[in-house]
């Protein structure tokens, strides 16, 4: 209850304040503040994944400009020889323009990646764009790029049968728990049974050789993880956890002190506003400390 009242309230927050929450999130608004973000982390022993938000583009000069600008992060991230690859969501490379316009995009990215000896993380969004997402995976895999990986919601029902599907071509999946709001109807909603199926398909993944990207922070799965690991004694270049920037960095250091490989999603860029208000809307008690310092303002 008190969740959905804090979720209907943000957008009522003033943004200097979403700004000022930001700041322990985002990297900052441009390329050189990621990269300023990286470099810190690959001195702890931490791996990066760079992301330029922004989403849902409708117009082709803006998708070729997000192509752009995500070339030539990974063109900075090679000349300064970092532990990082990028992550794209499809809808800025243009997917709600035309399928194989995208596909182009993407590919000339990848192409770009490949060149540099990097890596690109295809994101997943919400469940109208999740089919076609893996389409455009199947195509770049079936056209012979090796450097790029997707990612699997476990609290999509249909995760299981996606996750079978791509048996043949033993991929990098980044698994995490998903952040759409989804009807019940094709999403799992309670909190244990989300984390039920996360472990199943994690188990599926490790069972067939499948590279696992164990992307969460909550205790109970990261402790399935790594007493998983520790029984089947899963060799280290099969598996990496990953964690959002900001979130749980004591856990993110005790995950490398323990000697396990850990990734950071490093999200810049001018649009961090939506992606700022999603991770409130994860963290009822952080906007629920903001909506109180604009209510003693008044």
């Amino acid at each position: 209850m008190l969740k959905s009242l804090i979720s209907k309230a943000l957008p009522f927050i003033p943004k200097n304040l979403v700004h000022a929450f930001a700041q322990k999130y985002v990297a900052g608004e441009t390329l050189e503040d990621g990269l300023k973000v990286v470099e810190d982390l690959n001195s702890k022993n931490i791996w990066a994944t760079m992301d330029l938000l922004g989403e849902f583009v409708s117009d082709r000069k803006r998708a070729e400009q997000a192509t752009q600008a995500a070339m030539d992060n990974l063109e900075a991230i090679h000349k300064k020889n970092l532990r990082s690859g990028i992550s794209t969501k499809l809808t800025s490379q243009g997917l709600d323009i035309d399928d194989d316009y995208c596909y182009g995009n993407l590919k000339k990215l990848v192409e770009k990646a490949k060149a540099v000896d990097r890596f690109v993380r295809i994101d997943m969004e919400n469940s109208p764009y999740t089919t076609r997402t893996l389409n455009q995976y199947r195509k770049l895999r079936a056209e012979g790029f090796e450097n790029t990986g997707i990612v699997l919601q476990a609290y999509m029902r249909r995760s299981e049968e996606d996750l079978k599907s791509l048996l043949a071509l033993k991929p990098d999946v980044r698994l995490c728990k998903g952040i759409y709001r989804e009807d019940a109807a094709i999403a799992f909603k309670g909190r244990e049974e989300v984390q039920a199926n996360y472990k199943k398909l994690l188990t599926y993944m490790f069972d067939n050789d499948f590279h696992a990207a164990i992307a969460t922070h909550d205790d109970v799965l990261l402790d399935f993880a790594r007493e998983t690991i520790a029984k089947r004694s899963v060799a280290k270049d099969r598996y990496e956890f990953q964690m959002l920037l900001g979130v749980r960095d004591n856990k993110r250091d005790e995950l490398v002190k323990d000697g396990h490989k850990v990734r950071v999603y490093v999200p810049y860029g001018e649009d961090w506003y939506g992606y700022s208000m999603r991770r409130l809307k994860e963290n009822p008690e952080i906007a629920a400390h903001i909506l109180k310092a604009v209510i003693s303002r008044e």
